[in-house]
C-alpha cells in the first residue's frame, strides 16, 4: 500500500468555545472540518451549561464537557481538570483563549495545545497561530476554521475537500415537521412565506429598536403581493417576552399578520423550530447564528464599530442566502442603529424572500 493511501490515525480532540451562544454556533464549521477530515476522530467540546443542549445536538460532536466557569469554586475546577485528564485527549484546540483554560489544558497533560497567539494566555500553549482578530478582517467562523486546519496539519490529517453549508444538516423532513407543528398550534397558512423576527439582543451587540423592526416589517408587508404577504413569527429570549408582545401589538395595529412563537421546552427545541422559517431577521445574536448554521436565509443588523462589523460576525450560511445592514461609517455613529436605511433594507429583504419561491 502506498503512503498516500494510508489513513492517518484518528485522534481525540477537545475544542473549547465556552462563551456566548453565537460564538459557539460560529465554531460549527471548525467542528465539521475536524470531524469530516477523519470521521473516526473523537471530537469533544468544552462549553458552558447554557450552550450544552446545542453541543449535544451538533452532528460533529462526540462528547460534551461542561465548564463551570471562572467563578466556580476550587472543587468544581478540580473536577473539570479530572474530566479533562480522563478524556485522554491528543489535542486541545482553544478558539477563544483564556489563561484559566490554557492552564487546565497544560495541567491535564494534553500534549498538543493550540490557540490564537493572544496576550499572555498563549504561554500555556505549545502551538500558537497569529490571527490578530481584533482587526476584524475576516469572519469569526473563518478564523476558527484556520485554527482547525492548522491543527489538522499538525496531526498529519488533510482538510476535507468539500466543506460547505449547512453546518447543521438536518433530514429533509425536519422542515415539514416544524412547519406543520407551528401551523397547527398557531392556525397558520402553510402556503404563505414565514418570516421569523428576533427583536432582542441578549445583551449582545446593538440592535434595531422594536419600533424600527415594526417599520421594517410593515414596509416589507406593503411590498408583497396579496398572495405572498409574509406571516411574521416573533421569537424571544429569556426576559424579552414583554418587548416581543408589544411588538406584535404594534404590528397588528399596522395591519401586519404576526404571532409569537410558542415557548419551547429547551434551547435545542427553539433552535430546531427555526428550520420552519423562509427567512430569519435579527441583530447579531445567537439565534441569528443558529439560523446561519441551518443555512436559512438571514438578514442581520449590526453596529459598524470594528469589533462588531457585519464582516467579523457574518453568518455561516451560503453567501447568496445572507444580507447584512449597519450604520454608515463615521465618527460617533458606529452604534447608532437609527442611521440604517430601513427602506433600502426592506427592499433587499423583500427581494431575498421572493427568491425563496
Amino acid at each position: 500500500m502506498t503512503q498516500s493511501k494510508i489513513r492517518p490515525r484518528a485522534r481525540r480532540i477537545l475544542v473549547v468555545r465556552n462563551d456566548k451562544l453565537g460564538d459557539f454556533m460560529l465554531a460549527w464549521p471548525a467542528l465539521a472540518c475536524l470531524k469530516q477530515a477523519q470521521p473516526d476522530n473523537h471530537i469533544g467540546v468544552l462549553v458552558p451549561s447554557y450552550t450544552a443542549p446545542l453541543a449535544h445536538a451538533c452532528p460533529w460532536v462526540d462528547e460534551v464537557i461542561l465548564d463551570p466557569g471562572p467563578q466556580a469554586d476550587r472543587t468544581a475546577q478540580r473536577q473539570l481538570l479530572a474530566r479533562m485528564r480522563e478524556g485522554g485527549f491528543d489535542a486541545l484546540l482553544t478558539l477563544f483563549s483564556t489563561p484559566r483554560i490554557g492552564w487546565l489544558g497544560w495541567r491535564a497533560g494534553i500534549a498538543r495545545r493550540m490557540a490564537p497567539a493572544t496576550k499572555w494566555a498563549q504561554v500555556f500553549y505549545n502551538h500558537r497561530i497569529m490571527q490578530r482578530r481584533s482587526r476584524s478582517r475576516k469572519p469569526e467562523y473563518q478564523y476558527n476554521l484556520e485554527l482547525a486546519e492548522a491543527l489538522l496539519e499538525q496531526l498529519g490529517q488533510t482538510r476535507p475537500e468539500s466543506l460547505a453549508p449547512p453546518y447543521w444538516p438536518l433530514p429533509a423532513t425536519a422542515r415539514d415537521i416544524q412547519r406543520n407543528r407551528l401551523a397547527e398550534e398557531l392556525a397558520l397558512d402553510n402556503s404563505r412565506p414565514w418570516v421569523f423576527l428576533h427583536a432582542g439582543n441578549g445583551g449582545s451587540a446593538a440592535n434595531l429598536a422594536p419600533a424600527q423592526y415594526a417599520a421594517l416589517a410593515a414596509t416589507i408587508d406593503r411590498q408583497a403581493s396579496s398572495d405572498r404577504r409574509p406571516f411574521w413569527l416573533l421569537t424571544a429570549g429569556p426576559g424579552e417576552e414583554a418587548v416581543t408582545q408589544r411588538l406584535r401589538t404594534t404590528l397588528h395595529e399596522q395591519g401586519v399578520d404576526a404571532a409569537l412563537v410558542p415557548r419551547c421546552q429547551n434551547l435545542e427545541d427553539f433552535a430546531l423550530s427555526l428550520i420552519a422559517a423562509d427567512l430569519f431577521i435579527a441583530g447579531s445574536t445567537g439565534p441569528l447564528h443558529i439560523a446561519g448554521c441551518l443555512n436559512i436565509p438571514t438578514a442581520g443588523f449590526y453596529p459598524a464599530k470594528r469589533s462588531s462589523t457585519p464582516l467579523r460576525w457574518q453568518t455561516c450560511n451560503a453567501a447568496e442566502r445572507r444580507l447584512a445592514f449597519c450604520p454608515p461609517s463615521g465618527a460617533d455613529s458606529e452604534t447608532d442603529m437609527s442611521r440604517i436605511d430601513l427602506s433600502a433594507a426592506a427592499y433587499a429583504i423583500h427581494e431575498l424572500l421572493a427568491q425563496q419561491g
